[in-house]
């Protein structure tokens, strides 16, 4: 009897383990067959992950590595220290990339947004670190910026050594949850990446010393052409990392992020990608947030007015991945009742909670539209005056 118990202790143990797969509300046993190492889907709106397998494993990203360097380009674009008709002159050193290339010249000089194009579409290693040396000097400084933000981001299962991919170093190593945060940061919060992703072909002109010629650069994304509102991101594949694919498409508002890792073959990352964006799309639903109603003042304490004008301070989303009534949502309003002067323009005074069936389902914070200052001896003597006037 005791080694039947044990026998079957060991066998529901082993069972547990071989789960590999995690799926977030909708169908409890989904199975959707994922044969790649590792996969995430997320919801780009939420950041909340729908199914996952392996997600937090380390694996070699190959090209998808970009992503992020796409992400500080980006950055660099926002906060003006480049601009998009800005001239980049290749190096020697920018030349000498293997790989996946637009075959740049020494002092070739081409526009970053040509280059934008180049990374993005034809996956241009020497383009990757031609921009990488312009905004930063040298590749190593830049990689060292891209680590620092995959720090921000909390990718804990990251560290980058390149910014290209091209490495085949056991320290250049991400996971596919951490893939699907820096795809979401780049798609949400620069979505000007998808003119870029979604070309399919398109034409550069190189012009050196040698003359003048024109290279295509194709999109090695197949989805672009074989999923409906598939609109990017990024293929990578090397003999280490496999077939590596993040996959982002639109329909019905609703954005999903498709992370494919260490699939066996370049079909099997395309086809596996549809697979979890399918399961995403018939399960998922995304409720928003109406914020053009105007919210009330809030009072405010010992301050030179006795209120102050408020505003929403983010947009509320909830993404439901079951069966649930979405027009059921209430809100309440919820404003500060010990809010004291002084207070400052941008300054939370309250929150707006939202409730589903009566049970709370998230808050967004409001926020001050101007500044209180808080009130002085004359301020209350200019009242008690103004009451004995009125008296």
């Amino acid at each position: 009897m005791r080694r039947w118990i044990a026998g079957t202790l060991i066998a529901v143990l082993l069972l547990c383990f071989a789960q590999p797969s995690r799926v977030f509300g909708g169908e409890a046993d989904a199975d959707l067959g994922i044969t790649a190492q590792a996969c995430v889907l997320m919801e780009a709106d939420t950041g909340q992950i729908i199914y996952e397998k392996n997600s937090t494993q380390r694996l070699s990203p190959a090209r998808i590595t970009k992503i992020m360097t796409l992400i500080l380009i980006f950055e660099a674009l926002e906060d003006g220290k480049i601009t998009l008709q800005d001239e980049v002159t290749t190096s020697a050193y920018a030349k000498s990339m293997g790989g996946s290339q637009v075959f740049l010249e020494e002092g070739e000089k081409q526009t970053v947004e040509t280059l934008i194009k180049c990374i993005v579409v034809a996956s241009g290693n020497d383009a990757s670190v031609a921009m990488a040396e312009y905004i930063c000097g040298s590749e190593q400084e830049f990689v060292r910026q891209m680590n620092e933000k995959a720090a921000q981001l909390g990718m804990e299962d990251t560290h980058f050594t390149d910014c290209c991919g091209l490495t085949d170093s056991q320290d250049h190593y991400t996971s596919a949850k951490d893939v699907a945060v820096m795809s979401r940061e780049l798609s949400v919060k620069y979505p000007q990446i998808h003119n870029y992703s979604s070309i399919w072909m398109e034409d550069i002109t190189h012009v050196t010393s040698q003359g003048t010629s024109t290279f295509t650069l194709a999109n090695t994304n197949k989805l672009l052409r074989q999923y409906e509102g598939c609109n990017g991101l990024k293929t990578g594949s090397t003999s280490l990392a496999k077939y590596c694919l993040s996959a982002t498409a639109v329909r019905d508002d609703i954005e999903l992020i498709a992370v494919i890792m260490a699939a066996p073959d370049y079909k099997v990352r395309f086809s596996e990608a549809a697979a979890l964006l399918n399961y995403g799309f018939s399960h998922c639903t995304l409720y928003k947030g109406d914020i053009t109603v105007p919210l009330e003042n809030v009072p405010v304490k010992n301050g030179i007015s006795d209120s102050v004008g408020c505003a929403w301070g983010e947009q509320f989303t909830y993404l439901s991945t079951s069966e649930e009534d979405l027009g059921q949502i209430t809100w309440e309003f919820q404003p500060d009742p010990e809010l004291k002067a002084p207070v400052c323009a941008g300054d939370t005074v309250g929150s707006v909670v939202y409730y589903l069936n009566g049970t709370t389902i998230g808050s967004v914070p409001v926020v001050a539209c101007e500044g209180v200052a808080e009130a002085g001896y004359l301020d209350y003597m200019k009242e008690i005056w103004k009451h004995l006037v009125k008296i």
